[in-house]
């Protein structure tokens, strides 16, 4: 698939990202919507990954302090490398501002996802908003 991934702020991204973060995060996966808005959002660089016909296809962040989160492509578009399109701008952005690790919480589900882009798991698996995640790590050159 033939994906353009466009950084910036939450006042440029927030009406593009939040409906795909609802649809992932609230009616799939039944995040309560309180959870899955936070003050961060207002700190961070956004991603939006955009389909060949301009449609935003998913989204993710890159915290202040290097930790990538909010990962979320429409179900349609998975494993087609939009999810990797994004990851790839994130470390990107977190690598052009001077970070020597970026860190996620994947969902267990999709560690493999985030190992085959060099994240390595750390520690034991936890529950965020009743799904089980796990801390992953990776080290920038």
């Amino acid at each position: 698939m033939d994906v353009q991934v466009k950084l910036g702020s939450w006042s440029d991204m927030q009406a593009l990202a939040m409906p795909i973060r609802m649809q992932v995060f609230v009616l799939e996966q039944k995040v309560p919507a309180e959870e899955e808005v936070d003050a961060m959002d207002e700190l961070c660089v956004h991603a939006c990954a955009f389909d060949q016909l301009g449609q935003v296809i998913g989204t993710g962040r890159l915290l202040p302090d290097g930790h990538i989160g909010r990962m979320s492509v429409l179900q349609s578009c998975r494993g087609s490398g939009v999810g990797s399109a994004i990851l790839s701008a994130l470390v990107q952005e977190a690598q052009a501002r001077g970070f020597r690790t970026v860190v996620l919480h994947a969902q267990t589900h999709a560690a493999g996802f985030y190992s085959t882009h060099g994240f390595v798991e750390e520690g034991e698996e936890f529950a965020e908003a009743n799904i089980a995640h796990i801390l992953m790590r990776k080290a920038l050159v």
